[in-house]
């Protein structure tokens, strides 16, 4: 897998590349490391663990359960809720560490382990950098320290866990949503019963699909991902707006009564005009990634909202935003972070937001969503090529510059290999969306003929 740590956690296809060896051991050396590290000093170590419904967080979680225990880690499993879940109890139950077996939107046959710090946060580079060498260590031979009698780790459910973060969501509402009709997608994931029920008790009136996993049908034509189920069933139903979510629940997007697509940087334009309204608005600044649309760059400069723009990954906009104080930060696929209320992407959050926003103006989502024009970009993934050389080849960066000039000061270009995916991704903005597919699939075949 190379470098097992990407910009997401530890990611592959599950007992392939994401074996229970590889969840157990990594347990195992996160244990150790934040124990090295300090943070169990003076107290028994807690974590709390969840997953996603995908078939192979079963037998992960149960590795991950093994390999914190017998680390001498308690651990509270909450089953399966969404990441943002796993985050929020992680930080209000005190736990020294949080896991979350997911893929987030890839296929079902992928899966995941992300840790949580205390607090909910997510680790360091430099821990994660710490764990991975760990592991290597003892992978290759190096024995572990291990506790024995009373020093194991001891394993309970936490069954509250649902209630509390439901409560936690609806509480933080500036208002409630009666009156509202809202269709939910939640991809057959990790938000299936968590985010109907938020709604629900912050009084819309509710129409789901995706919401019946059984562990194989994750991200399956539905969701966040493929919209077009959710944008038939709100034109169908008459609903005010539509919410779709990913696996595990950490993005949101969103349709309006039309059945047009509102993306993750209308969404971040629409609630930062409403946290501004409230005074929230910490530093009349917002975080957003390089992969933003220029429209809505162009639609904070127009409202006079100064955004700030990171690397790729929510991770990114999350270290930026606690650097310096920031309480709005996401991005174009739907993760959006409200630090006063999440400590990383909480698409169900986001959605409820959005849906009270919409009740507050007494606007339709189309009409606040109208306060950025997307300009046309072209997103090509490119696969099986070499991702490590995309800042070195120089065929690639001749062909760059020369898209660049052709589009001027009316488009841009942006090539970045995945964090989480073994493929390049191609990016380009133009004014007009032929002359951005046309420039788009140029580069894709230079990206190939380069690095294939």
């Amino acid at each position: 897998m190379g470098r097992l740590f990407g910009t997401d956690g530890v990611r592959g296809i599950a007992n392939a590349d994401l074996t229970a060896e590889l969840a157990l051991g990594l347990s195992v050396a996160a244990a150790h490391v934040l124990a090295e590290a300090g943070t169990f000093a003076g107290h028994r170590p807690v974590a709390v663990v969840g997953r996603d419904p995908r078939a192979s967080g079963e037998f992960l979680e149960a590795a991950v359960v093994a390999g914190l225990a017998s680390a001498g880690v308690d651990v509270l499993r909450v089953g399966v809720l969404p990441t943002p879940a796993v985050a929020y109890l992680t930080g209000a139950l005190g736990a020294d560490l949080g896991v979350m077996l997911s893929a987030s939107h890839n296929a079902m046959p992928d899966n995941g382990v992300k840790f949580f710090a205390r607090g909910g946060q997510k680790l360091a580079d430099e821990l994660e950098d710490r764990i991975e060498d760990t592991y290597h260590s003892h992978a290759a031979g190096e024995p572990w320290d291990r506790p024995t009698g009373a020093g194991v780790g001891r394993v309970k459910a936490y069954d509250e866990g649902f209630d509390r973060y439901v409560a936690h969501l609806v509480a933080v509402l500036p208002n409630r949503l009666d009156g509202l009709k809202v269709v939910l997608d939640e991809a057959h994931g990790a938000a299936a019963r968590v985010s109907p029920e938020a709604f629900t008790r912050a009084g819309a009136e509710i129409v789901t699909i995706g919401t019946d996993p059984d562990g194989l049908n994750i991200n399956d034509g539905c969701g966040s991902t493929h919209l077009d189920l959710l944008k038939a069933a709100v034109v169908d139903h008459g609903a005010d707006l539509g919410i779709a979510h990913d696996g595990d629940a950490d993005r949101c997007l969103a349709v309006d009564a039309k059945g047009e697509e509102v993306d993750g940087d209308q969404i971040l334009a629409v609630l930062a005009l409403a946290l501004r309204e409230a005074g929230g608005l910490r530093k009349n600044t917002v975080v957003g990634t390089v992969m933003s649309n220029l429209g809505f760059k162009l639609a904070m400069e127009r409202e006079g909202i100064d955004l700030v723009q990171t690397a790729v990954g929510d991770r990114y906009v999350l270290e930026e935003m606690k650097a310096q104080g920031y309480a709005l930060g996401g991005e174009q696929s739907g993760h959006v972070i409200i630090l006063d209320h999440a400590t990383t992407g909480d698409g169900t959050l986001t959605g409820l937001m959005l849906a009270a926003r919409v009740v507050a103006t007494g606007r339709p989502l189309d009409e606040l969503a109208a306060v950025m024009r997307r300009l046309p970009q072209v997103l090509i993934n490119v696969r099986d090529v070499d991702k490590s050389r995309v800042a070195s080849s120089p065929e690639l960066t001749a062909a760059v510059a020369e898209a660049e000039a052709e589009l001027g000061s009316t488009g841009r270009v942006l090539l970045r290999s995945s964090g989480t995916e073994p493929l390049v991704r191609v990016m380009v903005e133009a004014a007009d969306i032929d002359h951005a597919r046309a420039v788009a699939g140029r580069l894709a075949d230079v990206v190939k003929s380069a690095l294939g």
